[in-house]
């Protein structure tokens, strides 16, 4: 499983709009709405590389009112749990 952290910039007015769409595309598992210089972060999870290709030029990026796109593909998941473990010695 490939996850990557698709960053987004969105034409004003239509950030609540377009993260109700973007919910309803396959591949996408959440959506932050965040501060900063981006206004939504999609969390996509798929099978391949190409997957990936596919879904951020094809299915993303067309969509109305998306003005720019930075992707980040994940190469390890670190999380409270694993860090835990890690330093479980018993």
């Amino acid at each position: 499983m490939i996850t990557a952290f698709v960053l987004l910039t969105i034409a004003p007015g239509r950030v609540k709009p377009l993260a109700d769409q973007l919910l309803e595309v396959p591949g996408v598992a959440e959506i932050y709405s965040v501060a900063g210089p981006f206004d939504l972060v999609a969390i996509a999870r798929v099978a391949r590389h190409e997957d990936l290709s596919d879904l951020v030029t094809d299915r993303i990026s067309s969509l109305e009112g998306i003005v720019r796109t930075e992707t980040l593909i994940a190469f390890r998941a670190f999380s409270k749990r694993d860090l835990g473990l890690m330093w479980d010695v018993g």
